[in-house]
């Protein structure tokens, strides 16, 4: 074996953790996945010389992809078996996949319109080395992409080479981060830096929209409400953002329950209302433990605004824990749907659900995968969870998407907790339609920047190892999670 291509150098099609995104501690693997990579291992040594290609080549193919996925269910199958435990969910492929590479391509493939509602980038200032946004993305594994200056692995270029280049992804939304110091690396001005390069690259304004940031929680209230009409007046904002868990000492809820927190809640709401669009993505879940990043807001606010669509980015997932519904001390998603249940929300109302790190985290494990997403589409409804990966933070979607098109929730799980099947139609609506209905896209932009199949697989293929980015120890997530003003 050449150095370039010892065990450990050699990227894996499907990170198997620990990996975060800076806003929580990495979750450690488990025996299933620590079981995937030795087998995945074993098989490339034996698999890539009767195929003539080296290691490498083969996990960066279909057919590693593939593997990865079909040994993943495999040792997830036998460790439920072993431990008398229903299998929740599986990815279902053939095991020819695993070394026929065009049929791994096509069971892979995919010609749904995909629109990525939760990516990032970063622009930094190069005279502002110790900007607050350099804190904020210093940490991340990704900073070692190969550039000159790590700051330049968070750029539009590199943001539109994961999204556009390295995945099927055909629509997405930038949305903002918590960072709250000038100059800020994803300010509106650098949205709009990477609309322009979509536009320039795709030959279309329509491929990419932006979110406005808001922060009600800091400073006077009037000031950020008026930055709200000012954006609004000079961006083409299609949705705000917003996080109530960041800073910390400076926590709010939408709905103003909390007497100790910042009372701001119905008057961003309002504003919202006035200035439009009428759509307020909040970050719920993955909070460092924080109290006030849970979804316990999310029923009463809706309720009281039925106008205001509410979109839950992470559906208030917090872990590895996911399991059937329990309204008794909730955890995770089951807060979020508590919420919904003590506010009398039904289903297919002003509350969508949000994918972005959650199904990164869950497909790991496709039982709790099963759990996750069986939740969501029982209590919300398939036309309410919505397609979001959280890139640029790990990397290319493309292994997200793979594992999403080949997941299906077992039968067993569809009788006993009533979870619907994850039909053809239904994954269509999540990776694309919901988001095209909800943005009020009357004709979606399907066609990828790239259209020839062969030149755009030859292109991906010619590109630098793909890099799965976030910290993968706890004490890297506390420097990342310090910089967002998370407790630790």
């Amino acid at each position: 074996m050449v150095p370039s291509e010892r065990e450990g150098e050699v990227p894996l099609p499907i990170e198997l953790g620990p990996i975060a995104n800076g806003e929580y501690e990495p979750f450690p693997p488990g025996d299933v996945a620590r079981g995937t990579e030795r087998r995945l291992r074993r098989l490339t040594d034996e698999t890539a010389p009767r195929l003539g290609v080296s290691r490498r080549e083969f996990l960066r193919s279909s057919c590693g992809t593939a593997a990865a996925l079909f040994l993943l269910a495999a040792c997830h199958g036998e460790s439920s078996k072993a431990s008398g435990r229903s299998q929740g969910g599986t990815f279902n492929l053939p095991s020819s996949t695993t070394t026929d590479t065009a049929h791994a391509r096509e069971v892979l493939g995919g010609d749904e319109f995909v629109f990525d509602v939760q990516t990032h980038l970063l622009e930094f200032d190069p005279s502002q080395s110790n900007a607050e946004g350099g804190s904020f993305a210093r940490g991340f594994p990704y900073s070692s992409c190969g550039e000159s200056d790590w700051r330049e692995c968070y750029g539009i270029d590199h943001w539109f080479r994961e999204l556009f280049v390295r995945s099927d992804t055909t629509m997405a939304v930038i949305s903002a981060v918590p960072i709250l110091s000038e100059p800020n690396p994803l300010s509106i001005e650098v949205m709009e830096r990477g609309r322009s390069a979509a536009k320039a690259v795709c030959g279309d304004d329509t491929r990419v929209f932006l979110h406005g940031q808001v922060n009600p929680n800091v400073g006077n209230l009037e000031t950020s409400l008026d930055h709200m009409r000012a954006i609004a007046a000079a961006h083409p904002i299609a949705a705000w953002k917003v996080y109530t868990h960041v800073p910390a000492g400076r926590e709010w809820f939408l709905d103003d329950h909390d007497a100790d927190a910042v009372r701001c809640g119905q008057a961003f709401v309002d504003t919202v209302r006035e200035v439009g669009p009428k759509i307020v993505c909040v970050h719920k879940g993955l909070g460092g433990g924080s109290p006030y990043s849970s979804p316990v807001d999310i029923g009463p606010v809706a309720k009281r605004n039925p106008d205001i669509t509410f979109v839950v980015y992470h559906s208030g997932y917090d872990g590895p824990n996911e399991g059937r519904y329990r309204r008794n001390g909730p955890r995770g998603i089951d807060r979020l749907l508590v919420s919904l249940d003590d506010a009398g929300l039904p289903a297919h109302v002003n509350v969508y659900a949000e994918l972005g790190s959650t199904w990164f985290n869950a497909m790991r494990d496709p039982t709790q995968a099963a759990h996750v997403l069986g939740k969501l589409l029982a209590r919300l409804g398939d036309d309410r969870v919505l397609w979001g990966t959280d890139s640029i933070w790990y990397g290319s979607p493309q292994a997200q998407l793979d594992a999403f098109r080949t997941f299906e929730i077992s039968a067993e799980f569809q009788d006993k907790y009533h979870y619907p099947a994850l039909t053809d139609a239904t994954k269509r609506k999540i990776l694309g339609g919901n988001a095209a209905k909800l943005y009020g896209v009357k004709a979606p932009v399907t066609k990828k920047c790239t259209v020839n199949p062969q030149a755009l697989a030859q292109l991906r293929a010619a590109l630098p190892d793909p890099i799965a980015s976030g910290p993968k120890t706890i004490a890297e997530a506390h420097v990342l999670m310090r910089a967002h003003g998370l407790p630790v």
